[in-house]
């Protein structure tokens, strides 16, 4: 065939297809998708950021470096970043420097509050439950960690991508999960096995990822506005809930530090139970404008109980965004197990109400005795000042200061069961004390845990319990949304046995459990005196028995929590050291 003849046939085949493509009737042509638009980048401006990233993070002529314009994260997030770029790829960089660049990024490349608060957890070192999302995150993602630390993130979805290559890079394991979506041999997949007709597990991931954890969020467009310096200096009034000790009322003051963003502090706290202090200094630094990070020591030398309040203690709060109130945990211990619940308000001259030393009171007795904590109390206070609440009289005032109100209450028979404020002219106390007729059942906190075995060279890691008694709600079903939570409850703890192999005898071996809730696991270690010379690892209930609440057949109201005493953790991975 010649050329020109070749030339009449394509022609007459490019009519054809252009004939059947206009066919009325005819599916229309394939149109090639486009491209979507990269997007935007959060540029760089920091001079040292520059200097110590620009050399591997490109720079282009909108100020963006590579990978970090186009992520966002919160403090522990940057900073487990920075060192592996130490680790990894040979970054050369000061701890003064670190610091620095630690602080801009997590500043101007961070969270807004509104993104942040859904994922202290992670921050706060606290032991939860995660709902799973779907399954494709469940198999992709929270095999391996938290889903709180993915979440700690804000990217593109083009940054999404970068990650999970780097994921494949580093975790042999990740691109089954990512890929394929299940190992194992026959018809015993051991994760997610993708549909054929679905897309690949981690491109559903990324899908859900761009979705709900973008770069750019009117949360972070409206905070970066709003941004402010903290202005913190001054007292605030401490309201502390320490497990296993119950509560603590009191001042932290702050003063402003060798930068507007660092602040020293003092505290003072005492124990409404016994009565004890608990004095601490430290210093603290803010990302930000509202993400707190900071250490104290107390005044007196540390005691040698693992869960001695005298101990180095870690802080981490969100102050609200109108700097007016912040809460967080302040933690210690090897796995930081131990810790202290805690709430600010910024002190005023206006009369404030912190607590009260009871959180229940019975339907129809009769001169029941209560402490209202606060400050700047007035000198003077009628029975029209102080509100308990529906059912609830005031009698009398025993005493009063200018920091406590001791009174002596009545309480309806008639009265409706549930929670009650607590009002002094315009300071309130919300469902601060419950009326109730009945303890329905006890609940133990928290209802599944886990310790660590230890030794002289791997540390211990212990459990606190507490048990909370609950009243049945107007549903009238236990266990349910509407339950009245009515506060501690005196009780004696043992430990069950778990029944999960023939012949358990894990309660024998895992450890120890005092009469205040506290958990001490045994040592690690082969153990000669159990069967197989197995380790004293194992699974257990932790029971709580009431002293003086009692069933509808006079019994006395158990409670149980399941904990597994399992190994050390042998390999110490990172920990975040974010604070000053």
């Amino acid at each position: 065939m010649t050329k020109v003849a070749g030339l009449a046939v394509l022609a007459v085949l490019l009519l054809v297809q252009s004939a059947q493509a206009q066919a009325p009737g005819s599916p229309p042509a394939a149109v090639p998708a486009a491209q979507e638009k990269p997007e935007e980048g959060i540029p760089v401006t920091d001079p040292l950021v520059i200097a110590k990233c620009g050399t591997c993070h490109t720079r282009d002529d909108k100020g963006n470096l590579s990978r970090i314009s186009w992520e966002r994260a919160a403090p522990e997030g940057w900073e487990e970043a920075i060192k592996r770029m130490v680790r990894l790829n040979g970054l050369e960089i000061t701890p003064a420097e670190a610091r620095s660049v630690l602080k801009y990024l997590s500043t101007y490349h961070g969270l807004a509050p509104e993104e942040a608060k859904p994922v202290m957890y992670m921050a706060e070192h606290r032991i939860q439950d995660e709902p799973v999302p779907n399954e494709a995150v469940r198999t992709t993602c929270m095999g391996c960690h938290p889903f709180g630390r993915g979440l700690s993130w804000r990217r593109s979805k083009e940054d999404w991508k970068l990650l999970t290559n780097m994921h494949v890079f580093l975790y042999a394991q990740a691109d089954v999960a990512f890929r394929r979506g299940f190992f194992g041999t026959g018809n015993a997949p051991l994760i997610a096995q993708v549909a054929e007709d679905a897309p690949p597990l981690v491109d559903q991931t990324l899908d859900y990822l761009a979705q709900n954890a973008p770069l750019h969020t009117p949360d972070w467009a409206a905070w970066r506005a709003r941004m402010r310096a903290p202005k913190l200096d001054g007292r605030w009034l401490v309201s502390a809930h320490i497990a296993g000790r119950g509560k603590y009322y009191g001042e932290m003051v702050m003063e402003r530090g060798s930068a507007e963003d660092e602040f020293r502090t003092r505290v003072k706290l005492q124990s409404v139970t016994d009565g004890s202090t608990l004095a601490r200094s430290g210093q603290g630094l803010v990302y930000a404008g509202y993400s707190w990070r900071g250490r104290s020591n107390a005044t007196n030398p540390a005691g040698a109980a693992p869960n001695d309040l005298s101990k180095e203690m870690r802080e981490t709060m969100w102050i609200s965004p109108d700097q007016l109130w912040a809460e967080g945990r302040w933690f210690w211990g090897e796995y930081q197990e131990f810790g202290v619940d805690v709430k600010l308000v910024r002190a005023s001259a206006e009369p404030t109400l912190l607590g009260v030393d009871r959180t229940m009171l019975k339907l129809g007795s009769q001169a029941n005795r209560i402490r209202v904590l606060g400050d700047n109390l007035p000198s003077q206070i009628s029975a029209a000042d102080l509100d308990f609440g529906s059912g609830i009289t005031l009698r009398r005032i025993v005493s009063q200061t200018l920091g406590e109100i001791v009174a002596e209450v009545d309480v309806a028979s008639n009265a409706v069961p549930g929670k009650r404020d607590i009002a002094l002219r315009r300071s309130v106390l919300q469902s601060v004390i419950a009326v109730y007729d009945r303890v329905d059942y006890i609940k133990v906190v928290p209802e599944a845990s886990i310790a660590h075995l230890g030794s002289d060279v791997h540390p211990k890691g212990y459990e606190q319990f507490e048990a909370i008694a609950y009243q049945g709600g107007a549903d009238g079903k236990l266990h349910t949304a509407d339950d009245v939570e009515l506060g501690p409850v005196d009780v004696t703890w043992s430990v069950e046995e778990y029944l999960s192999v023939y012949g358990d005898d894990d309660k024998d071996f895992v450890g120890t459990l005092n009469p205040m809730g506290l958990f001490t696991p045994a040592l690690d270690g082969p153990n000669p005196k159990r069967k197989f010379g197995r380790n004293n690892y194992g699974d257990v209930w932790v029971v709580a028995t009431a002293k003086n609440e009692k069933d509808k057949d006079d019994k006395p109201l158990t409670g149980r929590s399941y904990l597994v005493v399992t190994v050390p953790t042998y390999i110490r991975w990172d920990q975040p050291e974010v604070s000053k």
